[in-house]
Order: structure tokens, then sequence, then C-alpha cells
């Protein structure tokens, strides 16, 4: 008798979701991801600036699957999907399916300029992550053998272009680096004395808070040393530095780190789907997180617009745990002979974003907070949403050591 095949393409907070619901249930599930790991991708940025390694934040997709016998994990990149004869071709293999979960995410988007990758690294991977932290750190021995004042400054000078939550993330975590982690390394330079420069096209931070929280951001960042230029829209970007404008006038901004926290567009496997996609790569869904004339085939997390209020929702973590939840619901229901449930209906938890050291801002369930608390609520909520219990207690520790110490113990250089 055919057994009932559901391939999972994407390993990360949606497609883990439907994998671990699916446990049990009457069908073989296929989760297929490029990389052996999942990534906790909020965390990245720490990764990025040396407060936390690669390992603390990702877990083998093996190991956090393994309890589950009716799954089975394969390492390969999915190519092509051909949705009429219901296979995905991962490498040169062509796995055959009964239903596809497609969760694969989205990567950096330049907006057209894509030769702009070589000098601004996004930050979507472990890979980004660890180059984002070689160029920083990198930058400042650079400086500290530099014999000239202007190159030295170039050096010194760290561009983020972005100013969401990972932007201003980036950005606190940065300053904190300067002013306290590398404070007696160098002999040379004053690593205090670094200009961070933070720009965005739009008028204010985080947009995607109230004004308020943004302005309460933009006093921490600017108490920390951080310089923020926003209504400021990024022309080109070269090796050595920005070119910006705002309000007609152009600006240069000689830099030799360029950090990229700007735009997402989805994963090219969308476009197999032969549906019409959203300017940002996304795909249109039904209410059941299906593709509209392809009931066998959900998109999830990142790569599926799903409308709240006749708004997309942001693509977190929480709306692909809760896609991620709801599809394996469908599934189990039409595996089961049961009735369908009722539409996807998103609880918003909030929003959340940390400044650096005892400052935060949230919005939880239409309760703000900012300061002390909303920090406090952030470490939490993040530590608690990490998919392995190990990374959570090694994470606990070194946050704590880093916290005691101002010591960030992943200063590697790749």
């Amino acid at each position: 008798m055919h057994e009932h095949t559901v391939v999972v393409v994407g390993a990360g907070f949606a497609g883990m979701a439907v994998a671990k619901r699916l446990g049990g249930a009457p069908c073989r599930v296929v989760v297929i991801d490029r990389q052996n790991h999942h990534t906790f991708q909020p965390l990245l940025y720490q990764v990025a600036t040396g407060g936390l390694s690669a390992a603390d934040i990702c877990a083998p997709i093996r190991s956090v699957l393994a309890p589950y016998p009716n799954v089975e994990v394969r390492l390969g990149e999915v190519m092509s999907i051909d949705v009429a004869a219901r296979t995905v071709l991962c490498g040169d293999v062509a796995i055959a399916y009964d239903t596809l979960v497609l969760a694969a995410g989205m990567k950096t988007q330049y907006f057209g300029n894509d030769s702009w990758e070589a000098s601004a690294p996004g930050l979507k991977t472990i890979s980004d992550a660890t180059e984002m932290r070689r160029r920083v750190l990198l930058a400042f021995e650079r400086a500290e053998v530099e014999e000239d004042e202007e190159a030295r400054r170039s050096w010194l000078t760290f561009v983020i272009v972005g100013g969401g939550p990972t932007g201003v993330e980036l950005a606190g975590a940065l300053a904190e680096i300067t002013r306290d982690t590398l404070r007696r390394d160098f002999r040379r330079i004053r690593p205090a004395e670094s200009q961070i420069l933070l720009l965005d096209a739009a008028p204010r931070l985080l947009t995607s808070f109230d004004a308020p929280m943004s302005d309460y951001a933009l006093r921490r960042l600017i108490r920390m040393g951080v310089r923020s230029l926003v209504n400021h829209r990024v022309l080109t970007i070269d090796d050595g530095g920005v070119t910006a404008e705002s309000e007609g006038i152009q600006r240069r901004i000689p830099s030799r780190t360029v950090l990229w926290a700007a735009g997402v567009k989805g994963s090219s496997l969308a476009g197999h789907l032969g549906v019409e996609l959203d300017r940002m790569g996304r795909v249109p869904v039904a209410p059941d997180l299906s593709v509209p004339g392809r009931p066998e085939v959900f998109v999830l997390g990142d790569l599926a617009r799903v409308e709240l209020d006749g708004k997309p929702l942001p693509g977190v973590a929480q709306p692909a745990l809760q896609a991620g939840r709801y599809a394996a619901k469908v599934i189990r229901a039409r595996l089961e002979g049961k009735a369908a449930p009722p539409p996807f209906r998103y609880l918003d938890l909030g929003s959340l974003a940390t400044i650096g050291r005892h400052a935060a801002v949230a919005d939880l369930f239409g309760v703000q907070l900012k300061g002390y608390l909303a920090w406090l609520v952030w470490l939490f909520v993040h530590l608690m949403h990490l998919v392995d219990f190990q990374n959570r207690v090694v994470v606990l520790i070194r946050w704590a050591v880093s916290y005691l110490t101002f010591h960030r113990g992943a200063r590697l250089i790749g």
C-alpha cells in the first residue's frame, strides 16, 4: 500500500515545527535542507559580533528529529520543483511527494544591486555571521597597524545599512564591543573612538514599532555612540565606503566595513510553483496556507504572504512557528479523514528588539515596555525558543559571563 509522503523543504522554524508535529502521524516525512543544522536566526547578530559561537545557536537537524521514527532527513539542495509530477529535484535525485511543504525562507536582497554583496555582507546564515565577524574584527587589526590617519579612520568607521531590529541590534552590539570588550586589547588605537553609523531610508528607526519605542531606541543608541542617519537612501556601496542621498544631497562615507541589514527576498524555489509572487518574492497563500489551486502544496514561514488586517505578517519566528503547527494540523486531518481545521489565524504575541545592555523595546499584546524590563523579557523569550536544551544552558552561561565581565569569548577571525 502506498505510504503518504510529506516532503518538507527547509529546516527553519516552520519546517521543523511541521516535521515535529507530524512525528508519529500515518505518513512518511522527508525533511530536506542544504545545511545539517537548524539555526536560531534571531541570535545570528550575536555570532556576528563575537558574543556567541555558531554552535551555541545551532542544533543538528537529525538530532532534533531523532525521536520521530517516521521522519527522515536528507542533506542536499532542492534545485527545482515539478508541481505537475509532484516531485522535487534534490541534487540529481527526484523525490516524489503527496504533500509538499515549502519553507525555504528568504535571502538577502540588494534591490537590484547584487554587486554590493561583496562589500556589504548580509545576515541570514551562520556563514554570513562568521564572515561579518571576520570583517569587524579584522578592521580593528588593520587600524592598529595603519600609518595613514585617514585610512585608519576608514577602518574604524562601521556603516550598518538598515534600521530595523537586525540593524539596531548590530549597532548596539558593535557599540558595546568598541566601548567595553576591546577597550584594553590594542596599543595604538582606541576602539572607543570608532564611528558606528546606522543608515536607513525611512524617517525613523524600528518602523515596525510605535514612534515612542523608536525614539527610545534612538536615544539609547546615541548614548552608546551610534549615529543614526535616517532619510538616507544608499546609492552605491564599494570597498571604500557608501554613497548616500538625503533631501537631494549626496554624501560619501569612507568605510572599510559595511554591513547590510536592509532587505530580503524569497527563495527562488517559489518561482517553480506557477503562481504570481509579490514584490518580495513571497507566495500568496490560501486561508489554509496552501497554494491556490494546489491544495497539496503548503508554503510557510518567510516565503508565504499571509495577511493580517490587510498587512502581510512579518518574517520573524512566531508567524513561522504558528504556521508550521497549523499546516501539520491540516495535513493530519486529511490523513485521518477528519474535517479540516478552521482557517489559519495568527496570534500576535508582539515584537522585541534589544539595543544593548539593560536596553530593549517590547510590544507584547499591546503592552509596550522599554528599558531593563523589556531587556529581561527579550532574554527570556530568546532563551526559551532555542530548539535544543543544551543550547539554552550554554547560551545562558555565556550571557551570564558576558554580563559580569563585559567579555565576548567568540572573537575569532576565521
